[in-house]
């Protein structure tokens, strides 16, 4: 488990990144948390520092898109998903469960809070 920070924090629209075996993404939608790895998988760009629209991020360097629940780029020029995590709160504080590996279409569960 990764340590994120406090859940107030990370207000909705927001995202925050965070380390683990690689460089991991934390999104705060409307509400609901999800984590991706933070490298685009097109170009080594930061998608924490991408735009959110609605349950998407646009990686800032080439226009990419990834749907935070799957990984799965909308289109050219990234081909390749990028890997999900699960993320819990527990007493107002984040956490993200590292995913072991890219799992193409799989989605991944917004956030619980568990107290």
């Amino acid at each position: 488990m990764i340590l994120v920070g406090e859940l107030v924090d990370l207000p909705p629209g927001e995202s925050v990144r965070v380390h683990g075996d690689v460089a991991i993404a934390v999104f705060n939608v409307d509400g609901e948390l999800y984590a991706i790895d933070d490298t685009c998988s097109h170009q080594d760009a930061s998608l924490s520092d991408g735009w959110l629209e609605g349950c998407a991020v646009e990686c800032p360097l080439h226009a990419a898109c990834f749907d935070l629940k799957t990984g799965m780029p909308s289109g050219p020029p990234a081909k390749k998903p990028v890997r999900t995590h699960a993320v819990t709160v527990e007493d107002g504080v984040i956490y993200v469960h590292e995913s072991t590996r890219v799992e193409a279409g799989a989605p991944s569960a917004p956030a619980e809070e568990v107290v």
